[in-house]
């Protein structure tokens, strides 16, 4: 665990779509408590925990040789635990179901002997794999002392997101979807109100509806991008059941960043919300 409360991930295997993914989750995963990254691969720090695709021969036996130096939690994604006796996920990958199970295995402890892997003796792992630290328990990892409370609160950061739509349920649904990773959200079921919100406070993303009572969303959303200030820091995502090439043109005349479809898939919206992130926009 780093000086930010952050537990490091090492991942390992799966493909490029798989992989975007998992920064998504992470990128989001960082402003909860407790918060996941994923590590580096130039970076000499030990992990916290390692992620593998246990349905790609490559990665496992990667692991196998990674774990034998320095025995860490793990959690599999496929198929079969490969008789490991670690936590396994199944595909396709559910943000919720991944972090819940990062979150039991980190608490737990727990660090089964893979065949064939030894553990480092008396926990020590070679300093020339390591940048020269050592740590001299190999459970370290997992019992490492953990956030407390104060320093989790003051490290969680909150950016408000704005969810512009007439359905209760699809306000229902973005604020379930949103809560867990520490979004403050508020809710319009008009444009005009929408129009009002924005002026008055600073959202890093703004979902739209096309169909709205009063003003329509393209409109909206060109009223928000009229404001100069707005272009640079809050991002519009249409978010709507209209799917044809000419509304898509049109919420793209009108300035949207990004247009999504009902009913939105759930790894998508995540991987829009992570795109848009204060630190994901710092060179727009």
């Amino acid at each position: 665990m780093d000086e930010n409360g952050n537990y490091r991930v090492d991942v390992i295997g799966f493909n490029q779509t798989e992989r975007l993914l998992l920064q998504s989750i992470f990128a989001l995963a960082a402003r909860r408590d407790p918060s996941f990254v994923q590590r580096q691969p130039e970076s000499a720090v030990l992990v916290d925990l390692y992620l593998v695709d246990a349905d790609d021969d490559a990665a496992m036996k990667e692991f196998r040789a990674v774990h034998s130096r320095f025995r860490a939690p793990a959690v599999l994604v496929g198929s079969s635990d490969r008789a490991t006796g670690l936590p396994l996920i199944g595909r396709p990958i559910q943000w919720a179901r991944l972090l819940q199970s990062f979150d039991d295995t980190l608490l737990s402890g727990e660090q089964p002997a893979l065949t064939n892997s030894r553990a480092p003796v008396s926990g020590a792992v070679d300093p020339a794999k390591t940048g020269g630290l050592r740590r001299t328990n190999p459970n370290a990892a997992a019992t490492a002392q953990r956030p407390s409370k104060p320093i989790a609160a003051a490290k969680r950061v909150t950016d408000s997101v704005l969810v512009v739509d007439d359905n209760a349920t699809v306000r229902n649904f973005m604020q379930a979807k949103l809560a867990p990773f520490g979004f403050s959200t508020d809710f319009a079921e008009t444009g005009e109100e929408a129009v009002g919100l924005t002026g008055t406070k600073e959202y890093t993303c703004v979902f739209l509806d096309v169909v709205l009572p009063g003003i329509d969303g393209y409109q909206v959303c060109k009223l928000i991008k009229s404001n100069k200030h707005a272009v640079r820091r809050t991002a519009v995502v249409m978010l709507t059941s209209r799917s044809s090439p000419f509304d898509k043109l049109r919420g793209s005349l009108a300035g949207c960043d990004e247009y999504l479809t009902k009913p939105v898939d759930e790894n998508h919206l995540l991987e829009v919300v992570a795109k848009f992130l204060p630190g994901a926009r710092a060179g727009v």
